[in-house]
């Protein structure tokens, strides 16, 4: 029972992981928004997050009992790979024979969205682990006055 008295911090502190990895790429994203050339030769590619249970696929978890729920994890970070888009600018250095470029696949305001909700769930993640702290401290300061 002892190594589960924490677990409620330890799922708290998964989602806080994970969308702090989540926000680390969608600000690389923004960042590249505009990179019509990488070493690969191409316009940057948009990445995303993939996140899963940690310790198991969710049907498996619904299956057992509770005490088998061990917060999220980033599973990878894998590129988007929906298709360039295609602007006439003749003069630019990355234009190809008929004047077009190659954009990445950003869309500045997507990745704002994803952004916004990445904040609001860690701040959702960071609320849960301090309510999780303060019920531990009163907990501990019951038992100091029955003790």
């Amino acid at each position: 029972m002892l190594d589960r008295m924490f677990a409620a911090g330890d799922i708290s502190a998964s989602g806080l992981a994970a969308e702090r990895v989540r926000m680390e790429v969608v600000a690389n994203n923004i960042a590249n928004a505009n990179a019509t050339h990488t070493e690969s030769g191409e316009p940057y590619r948009r990445q995303r997050v993939t996140f899963a249970p940690a310790g198991g696929s969710f049907a498996s978890l619904m299956e057992g009992p509770l005490a088998q729920l061990k917060g999220v994890e980033v599973t990878g970070i894998s590129d988007d790979m929906s298709a360039f888009p295609l602007v006439s600018d003749p003069g630019h250095p990355d234009a190809n024979s008929d004047g077009y470029v190659r954009l990445p696949n950003v869309k500045v305001m997507n990745e704002m969205i994803d952004l916004l909700t990445a904040t609001r769930s860690y701040e959702a993640n960071l609320k849960s682990l301090q309510n999780f702290k303060d019920m531990q401290e009163r907990t501990l300061a019951v038992l100091q006055q029955l003790g």
